[in-house]
């Protein structure tokens, strides 16, 4: 009875004792891998806290980047149009106004001419050789001999410019124009002649600046309508008709009316006992009164006409006079191919603005006082384009002025005419391969005549 009735009991005792002995070493391992997972939460906790950190500091930074981004595009001007796009990156650092636009172009050009003359050759080295100008055509009377042909090769009238433009806040615009060639001469033993170097000085052509409707310094006189020119191999071509004056002025321009006052200079016919020779040309400053030259101008698709008129004074020591003159001009599209242009001018005093000043501007008389002279002359010239390449023109010039033989002697010049035809191809765009024949005459007072025949062709290319 008592054996059996103890096995009970122990049974229960022995597993509470086991689960007694258990309990705690399970408990501490429940606790050891909660700790465990507990720091791998709180692990990845701090590294998404860091990534959270890093992205919002990402956010930030690219937030700015874009509010920087907006304020430069803000500030950057308007895209200009299609081919007005500057060629430098970066602003060019210089003493000008901000935002100042600046330019320069010009071209090379390349002549080369055979001449032949009828009464003896045009000086060595002279402007006769370098372009067609009618005073440098020889007149020697019927016994003068021209001799062989001549040949000048050069590139004096190569030129170069510099503009510099710029509009103010308040709408002004402001412009200013530097142009050289090279057609001024030598400046050393060797320079300006054929032996060596073949160097020739720079020459001033135009320096002016302009805003809104003033323009002040050197440019084309008021009184040229340079749009009228022809296109001519040789510098000019229709020299003998037409007003060619580059010179210092200010001009007040306002649509289709232009005003300026014009550095004045008289040129005068001598009268022996009063000058050297009978016919001397005197050229003299001695005017107090600037040259006034008005121009109206209008164009359309048809082309342009324009009339321009000047008043002269003429002044040598206590002498002077006054004179006055008119030019009418214009070009007309006969087609998309064809044009006419045209030049006639006239006047009193017309002289050193007409032909290189071929005439003088005045005449001595007998007491040694001076008077204007009269003078005329105009050009005609037909252009035509063959096809977009090739293109030639016609052109006939003349010039005539009224001298006092019996004053100034009969070896000035009376009368001179030319005529001039060319054709001009250009292969690639800016360039040009022209050829042009010529032919001048310059008839004295007396009535002797001297011819001028040229071959001349050019090389010109353009930027």
């Amino acid at each position: 009875m008592n054996k059996s009735a103890r096995k009970p009991v122990r049974r229960p005792l022995a597993a509470a004792l086991f689960v007694a002995l258990i309990a705690p070493g399970a408990a501490f391992a429940q606790t050891a891998k909660e700790k465990e997972l507990e720091a791998r939460v709180a692990q990845l906790e701090a590294q998404v806290q860091a990534l959270l950190a890093a992205q919002q500091t990402q956010q930030g930074q690219i937030t700015e980047a874009q509010a920087r981004i907006a304020e430069v595009k803000e500030a950057q001007p308007a895209p200009l149009p299609a081919g007005q796009q500057p060629i430098q990156r970066t602003a060019i650092a210089t003493a000008a106004n901000p935002g100042t636009k600046f330019s320069f172009g010009g071209f090379v050009k390349f002549d080369a001419m055979v001449t032949s003359t009828s009464d003896g050759r045009i000086a060595d080295g002279s402007a006769g050789r370098m372009f067609f100008l009618p005073s440098s055509i020889p007149v020697g009377g019927p016994s003068a001999d021209g001799g062989d042909p001549y040949t000048n090769f050069h590139a004096q009238f190569s030129r170069v410019w510099f503009g510099a433009d710029h509009v103010t806040d308040g709408g002004d615009k402001f412009k200013a124009l530097v142009e050289f060639d090279f057609f001024g001469g030598g400046n050393s033993a060797l320079s300006g002649n054929q032996i060596a170097t073949n160097t020739y000085s720079v020459t001033l052509r135009h320096a002016y600046v302009s805003w809104n409707k003033w323009l002040a310094g050197q440019t084309w006189s008021n009184f040229q309508d340079v749009a009228a020119l022809p296109d001519a191999v040789d510098f000019v071509g229709v020299t003998d008709g037409t007003t060619f004056v580059r010179q210092a002025q200010v001009r007040y321009t306002s649509g289709p009316w232009s005003f300026a006052l014009e550095n004045p200079y008289t040129t005068i016919q001598g009268y022996a006992p009063y000058a050297a020779a009978a016919g001397t040309r005197i050229n003299i400053g001695d005017n107090s009164v600037p040259d006034l030259t008005g121009r109206y101008n209008i164009k359309g698709d048809w082309g342009h006409f324009s009339v321009a008129g000047m008043l002269r004074q003429f002044k040598y020591g206590d002498h002077t006079d006054a004179g006055a003159a008119i030019s009418v001009s214009g070009k007309y599209n006969l087609g998309a191919s064809d044009d006419i242009r045209y030049m006639v001018n006239a006047g009193n005093g017309i002289g050193r603005y007409m032909a290189f000043g071929l005439g003088a501007d005045t005449s001595q008389t007998g007491t040694g006082d001076i008077e204007a002279l009269t003078g005329y002359g105009g050009f005609v010239a037909w252009r035509h384009a063959f096809n977009p390449k090739l293109r030639g023109n016609l052109m006939y010039a003349a010039s005539h002025f009224d001298n006092d033989a019996s004053l100034i002697g009969w070896g000035v010049t009376e009368r001179t005419q030319s005529f001039h035809a060319n054709l001009i191809y250009s292969p690639f765009p800016k360039l040009d391969v022209g050829a042009e024949i010529g032919w001048g005459q310059r008839s004295l007072e007396d009535d002797r005549e001297g011819d001028l025949k040229r071959f001349h062709t050019h090389v010109k290319y353009s930027f």
